[in-house]
């Protein structure tokens, strides 16, 4: 199976594949890049808000994440919030691991003060946006980027010349966009049909249906627990096969 979020999340996606019996390959579509520019101080912040790991590394990359540590931090799903613990956060609460659940749980939290949002150049989601009409005040900063490559790592398209790839994890929308574009050349109608497509939500797969993959299928939440076993289930259906 090809995993095709960044590094390290694709090497440790593939380990946890191993250690299910299934052969990984890390085949990240994406480069992490830590962007420079000024932050705020934590004073006067209520909380604050990550979509993604990814806006962790890169304060901590910038040696700015010890300001934020003692505000009530906010995770998308549980892997975010452990990421957070481990780097000094005290009071960590999560959604169910979906952009729309984090945005409806800090809707509904009691708040005294504006939250800060460090997220990336390319918004999956804007929260300021979907705040807005709850009078939340959300201060956004870029911090990352998430750079896509300009063609197929040379490994994955061997594997799909040698039809040794079942099945590929997807994990984000412009990942799977990604995918569309650089495997265009390497995929043909036949392998379109046969490939499984395993994404972490709905909004991950359209662009692969868009596309003429068939075999999508989704995880029963946006979480790496339940992207395991979708590969699992995966596999023993196509081992049974």
């Amino acid at each position: 199976m090809l995993v095709t979020r960044p590094e390290p999340d694709a090497s440790e996606t593939a380990a946890r594949l191993g250690a299910l019996g299934i052969e990984g390959m890390a085949c990240p579509l994406l480069v992490h890049q830590t962007l420079q520019g000024s932050l705020p101080e934590a004073t006067g912040f209520a909380a604050i808000a990550v979509t993604s790991t990814n806006a962790l590394r890169a304060l901590r990359e910038r040696g700015m994440l010890e300001r934020y540590l003692k505000l009530p931090l906010y995770a998308v799903g549980g892997r975010t919030a452990s990421a957070a613990k481990a780097l000094g956060f005290k009071t960590v609460t999560h959604a169910d691991g979906g952009f729309a659940a984090l945005a409806e749980l800090l809707a509904h939290t009691p708040l005294s003060g504006p939250i800060f949002y460090p997220a990336a150049r390319e918004l999956a989601g804007d929260l300021a946006k979907s705040l807005a009409p709850f009078g939340r005040m959300v201060i956004t900063a870029e911090v990352y980027a998430m750079t896509a490559l300009e063609s197929l790592p040379l490994t994955a398209a061997g594997g799909f010349a040698e039809n040794s790839i079942d099945a590929v994890l997807l994990y984000s929308r412009r990942t799977a966009e990604t995918f569309v574009r650089l495997a265009e050349p390497h995929i043909d109608r036949l392998e379109r049909r046969q490939l499984g497509m395993l994404c972490l939500s709905e909004a991950v797969a359209e662009p692969l249906v868009d596309a003429h993959f068939i075999r999508v299928s989704l995880a029963e939440q946006p979480s790496e627990q339940a992207m395991m076993g979708l590969a699992l289930s995966f596999s023993r259906d196509h081992n049974a096969s």
